[in-house]
Parts: C-alpha cells; sequence; structure tokens
C-alpha cells in the first residue's frame, strides 16, 4: 500500500511518500481504507524522534482517519464492511490502509465529506475530553483557550459554542489570527505577542473572579499567568508543553484557592478507556455535526505526495483549524 514513510528522524526532509505493508486487523479491529487524515502538532514531535507511537501500533505517522470500512477482524459486530467511518488510531493514518479498534469508530454523517470527517477524531475528541469530560464546563462559567488559530482551540471554541451558549470565551491568539477566531464566537481575545501576561486582562474581564478553565498547550511560560487567572476551584488542563516543561507554582495560592491542576494526553490512554470517551463524544457532540451545526474548519487539504509541504505549514504556524491530507 502506499504510505508516508520516514528515513529516520528529524526536519520533514525525512518524509517520503513509498510502498509499506498492509496491515491486518486483529481481534476486536477493522481495516480502514482511508480517504483523507489531517496533520496534528504530535506528528511533527514524533518526526523529530521525541514521541514515540504506543507498543503495538504503527510506526507510520497519523493519528486519526476517514474511510471506508474494508474488513472485520474477529469479534467485531455491529458494523459492516463499506461502511464509512472516522476514527482515532494509535498511529498508521498516512497510509491507504489502517487499523483501527471497533469501539473507537464513529459512523460518518451522511452530511459530513471525508476531508472534514478526518479533521474530527483528535483535535475534537481532545477539545471534547478535556473541556467538558474533564475540565466539566458548563453554562454561564468562563474559560480561557489558549492558542487560537490551532486545531485543538478552534474545535474547543466551536464545541462550547455549541454544547454551553451561555458560557464565556477568552482566547490568547497571534494578531494574524485574531479576526477569524473573534468570527469563531470568542467573547475577549488577548494577543499573546503584545501582552505575554493576560493576567489583568482576565481579571477585569471576569471582574476579578477568574475563570473557571484553562485549556493550556503551552506549559511553562503560562503557569504563573495561568494559575493567577484561575478563580476559587477553578481547572488549568495541560495538553501539551510547548515553551518548556519545568516552571515554578506558588503552593499557596493552589491550596487556599482549591485550585486543581490535571495532566491530560489522549493517544497513550488505554484502549477501553478511549472507547468510553469516543462513545461520549458521539452521544453529545456528534449530532452537532450531523446537523452542520459545527463545520470542521479546513485551512488546506494536500495530496499525499504533498506531506512535506503540509508539514511544513503546520511548523510555519500559517494555518487556521485544520491541515488535510488526502489519501485516496
Amino acid at each position: 500500500m502506499k504510505a508516508v514513510l520516514m528515513e529516520g528522524f528529524g526536519g520533514v526532509e525525512v518524509l517520503k511518500v513509498g510502498e509499506a505493508e498492509r496491515p491486518v486487523p486483529g481481534e476486536g479491529q477493522v481495516l480502514v481504507k482511508v480517504f483523507a487524515t489531517s496533520i496534528n502538532r504530535p506528528d511533527l514531535v514524533q518526526r523529530e524522534g521525541k514521541y514515540p507511537p504506543p507498543p503495538g501500533d504503527s510506526e507510520i505517522l497519523g493519528l486519526e482517519v476517514a474511510g471506508v470500512i474494508e474488513e472485520l477482524g474477529a469479534g467485531v459486530s455491529g458494523w459492516q464492511v463499506g461502511q464509512r467511518v472516522m476514527t482515532l488510531v494509535g498511529g498508521g493514518g498516512y497510509a491507504e490502509y489502517a487499523v483501527a479498534y471497533a469501539s473507537h469508530l464513529m459512523a460518518i454523517p451522511e452530511s459530513m465529506s471525508f476531508e472534514e470527517a478526518a479533521c474530527v477524531c483528535e483535535s475534537y475528541i481532545t477539545a471534547f475530553l478535556n473541556v467538558f469530560m474533564i475540565g466539566e464546563f458548563r453554562d454561564k462559567q468562563t474559560a480561557i483557550l489558549h492558542g487560537g488559530g490551532g486545531g485543538v482551540n478552534t474545535a474547543a471554541i466551536q464545541l462550547a459554542k455549541a454544547l454551553t451558549p451561555t458560557a464565556k470565551l477568552i482566547v490568547t491568539a497571534h494578531p494574524s489570527k485574531i479576526e477569524r477566531v473573534r468570527e469563531l464566537g470568542a467573547d475577549l481575545i488577548n494577543d499573546f505577542t503584545a501582552n505575554p501576561d493576560f493576567t489583568e486582562v482576565v481579571k477585569e474581564f471576569t471582574n476579578k473572579k477568574g475563570v473557571d478553565l484553562i485549556l493550556d498547550h503551552v506549559g511553562a511560560k503560562y503557569l504563573a499567568p495561568n494559575m493567577n487567572s484561575l478563580a476559587y476551584k477553578g481547572k488549568l488542563v495541560i495538553i501539551g508543553v510547548t515553551s518548556g516543561i519545568k516552571a515554578e507554582l506558588n503552593l499557596a495560592l493552589m491550596m487556599v484557592k482549591r485550585q486543581q491542576i490535571i495532566g491530560s494526553v489522549l493517544r497513550s490512554r488505554p484502549v477501553p478507556e478511549k472507547g468510553e470517551i469516543v462513545a461520549e463524544f458521539t452521544r453529545r457532540a456528534l449530532p452537532k455535526f450531523a446537523d452542520r451545526t459545527i463545520v470542521p474548519i479546513i485551512e488546506k487539504v494536500f495530496p499525499i505526495e504533498q506531506v512535506v509541504e503540509a508539514h511544513r505549514m503546520m511548523e510555519e504556524d500559517k494555518h487556521f483549524g485544520k491541515i488535510v491530507l488526502k489519501i485516496q
């Protein structure tokens, strides 16, 4: 089968399109003929040799796919060959065929294209898990969502607007992306290049109360302003550490305000746990995609042969929403 292969670890130059062995579905798995996948930042980290796939998963890049079921593995029921599906995968998305656990599948709504469906599983499920399942975000609460314009950030804004319409959203963004973030429905946007310490902006907006939830992929650089911006019993959910892994924490403030810091990743969770997350997303969020309340935001669709250009676009942070790789 055609697949994106790596000649060692490093920059975009290690990526090439070649031939790989077609995978075989195991117990409880299906083989998916992949029509589209998407580029996610963890793909870049894996390409650099810093984020290996979980044991037993494919070494090929790619954390989500959209396509049709080609073959059912042993013990799989409730799904049919030829059915349109989108799913998380532990690896192997940048290829013509990928294996996925049946418990991680979602049927693609008729209203969605393969390219749109390829955007859903990694970014939207990550946002849903951390904002709603872990963060327990509710109507009338306020959240800070860092990284305006990225896949998880735009997904979180869309999900919050659809599922908690009376909630307030503060988004940090690069000036080049502020207008598009505003169009998505952010209530307050902080230009992080002009104002990297957003504490006073947040205090003014919340009348000194602080926010109930912060979704952060920045890490060390933002720890202090994040904690200073949290309300009493507020939650900081960290899903990335792009600025570093070590920072000083004021434990007294955390204790007095009963704040919580929660670390979260999706890829390495056990298969049954991922299945539970997918089931909850299917129940609560997927109907919003089916009726087009939420439409995945796609910056550009690249053919698989242009995977280098797709990775370069993400590295240079020139995208808004998702970057899609068309396989078939």
